[in-house]
């Protein structure tokens, strides 16, 4: 499966920021969808993940109730909904696929879209 983030932007502290992740080949719903940010001279960070059917949702400590994750199977693509932005999440923002593990773990996903990037400014 292929995938694009998509959707980042220069945005204030405060606002919100819709990220997008396309994904092309077969089978898009039989892979778990995960968001992932990087930013400078930091290691890349769990943020949210969503199940093949979308019914469980789960998220980092740092994003509950802020962000929500959510998937269309008929569209192929996950988003994730970025509200109240500060400027600790300024990074950049990848979606990646995987079939089962630890979702928290960037290692246990064998598919990476390309990385979009989210700057706050306070």
């Amino acid at each position: 499966v292929q995938l694009q983030a998509s959707g980042g932007g220069l945005v204030q502290a405060g606002d919100s920021l819709k990220l997008s992740c396309a994904a092309s080949g077969r089978s898009f719903s039989n892979y778990i969808v995960g968001w992932f940010r990087q930013a400078p001279g930091k290691e890349r960070e769990f943020v949210a993940a969503i199940t093949q059917n979308g019914a469980y949702p789960c998220y980092a400590g740092s994003v509950l109730g802020r962000f929500t994750i959510s998937r269309d199977n008929v569209a192929n693509t996950v988003n994730l909904q970025l509200n109240s932005l500060n400027s600790e999440d300024t990074a950049v923002y990848y979606c990646a696929a995987t079939t089962g593990g630890n979702l928290r773990l960037p290692t246990e996903y064998a598919y990476w879209g390309q990385g979009t990037l989210v700057t706050v400014s306070s």
